[in-house]
């Protein structure tokens, strides 16, 4: 078939490849220069199952509203009138009991742990070079009771296939030593061994690259006017006056999906959440992080991409708003400083902010639309660099007409 794929980050390249591979006529349509140059651009760099746990969990609303007035808070609500807002929270409010969590958790591992072994036979297939290690991902922390909340959590991805095992200080600092000199911060630490890191942006662009050789064609700086409904099928995709047509349509916009969308009658639950980081160079003396860190108490992650290391995380729900907050990117490398006080940077921090597509479970939406030619690949909120290959690869089994290779709640 004929598939045009709007969106040329991380989860729509992806779904491009693996509909090329499947045999399909495949075109991509981004209005950036090239590929990867929003969401997917300084991401925190994890593909971390070990981060499966929702944002909408039983001690969320409560958290939520003591961090309400803090300028630097990890997850900020920004108080003003915003009907998609208002319905988005409701729904995430709705998600945060325990049964709700528990399934939605579950959810996001089994696409998780599918999509980093997709991602394990891209990369030996192709062999893409991105800045990727393989030594796994550490969630550190240092508030005892935000330890004792992790233990639980980390019993329950355990039941679901993640083997995220928790590990005393010492063992923290021995997986890590670049911790060393925060040893009195720290209260304990969960460590998975099977997660990565890389960096997302030149994986997105090399993995183009390669799409482009299969023969799937890209149109950089094509802003989507709208989307052509007739007979209740979508008969094409006008930009710049100009109808690009298919088959198939696959909406991979992030955030921006709704927007496009929602002329169409679909309303679809998914908010950006505005996330920040900070991208700093390293000395060949800088004492940083080889292991990929998080610290769930601030909502941070740490990862080392070659001679740079990138701090990222935190969530502002404040539209699509995409300036950049001195305030929080402040907070990002004052935390750097508390636990690495020896990082010696070899140059400034390059600060970006960009917007994740959330839906108020965590769970993405994959699979057909109630148009039966329009398919979703959007949702994936701040793990769609973790999610992107088997959120494709499963995306090109559905439209292809066969069964995905794993448990998940598709459209």
């Amino acid at each position: 078939m004929k598939v045009l794929v709007i969106g040329a980050g991380v989860v729509g390249v992806t779904s491009a490849w693996y509909l090329a591979k499947a045999g399909h006529q495949v075109t991509v349509l981004d209005r950036q220069p090239a590929a990867g140059l929003e969401t997917s651009f300084a991401n925190g760099g994890q593909i971390s199952v070990s981060h499966a746990e929702p944002w909408a969990n039983p001690h969320a609303p409560l958290r939520a509203l003591s961090w309400m007035r803090r300028e630097d808070a990890p997850l900020l609500f920004r108080l003003r009138w915003d009907a998609a807002l208002l319905d988005w929270s409701l729904r995430f409010l709705r998600e945060c009991s325990t049964r709700r969590t528990r399934d939605n958790m579950r959810q996001i591992v089994n696409l998780a742990l599918y999509s980093r072994r997709q991602l394990q036979a891209l990369r030996a297939e192709t062999s893409l070079v991105y800045d990727h290690l393989e030594r796994g991902i550490l969630h550190v922390y240092t508030d005892r009771r935000e330890f004792a909340a992790a233990i639980e959590a980390a019993v329950l991805m355990r039941e679901f296939g993640c083997e995220r095992r928790t590990v005393s200080v010492d063992e923290c600092i021995a997986i890590e030593p670049a911790l060393a000199e925060a040893r009195a911060l720290l209260v304990g630490a969960d460590y998975t061994a099977a997660d990565e890191s890389g960096d997302a942006h030149r994986f997105t662009q090399q993995l183009a690259a390669r799409c482009a050789a299969r023969g799937v064609v890209f149109h950089y700086g094509a802003t989507v006017d709208r989307l052509i409904a007739a007979a209740g099928r979508i008969d094409g995709v006008l930009v710049g006056g100009q109808r690009h047509q298919a088959d198939v349509y696959v909406a991979a916009l992030g955030s921006y999906t709704p927007l496009l969308l929602r002329p169409l009658g679909l309303r679809l639950p998914v908010y950006p959440a505005k996330g920040y980081s900070a991208t700093v160079p390293l000395a060949a003396d800088s004492v940083a992080p080889s292991v990929s860190l998080t610290d769930d108490g601030h909502k941070l992650v740490f990862s080392r991409l070659g001679q740079r290391l990138r701090i990222a995380g935190t969530a502002e729900f404040n539209g699509y708003n995409t300036e950049l907050n001195p305030v929080r990117c402040t907070a990002l490398m004052l935390r750097a400083g508390e636990l690495f006080p020896a990082l010696r940077p070899a140059g400034e921090a390059v600060f970006w902010c960009g917007l994740r597509p959330a839906t108020p479970s965590n769970v993405p939406l994959i699979g057909r639309s109630a148009i039966p030619n329009l398919y979703l690949n959007t949702g994936h909120g701040t793990l769609g660099w973790t999610m992107a290959c088997g959120s494709g690869a499963a995306l090109a089994d559905i439209i292809s007409g066969r069964s995905p290779e794993l448990s998940f709640r598709f459209l």
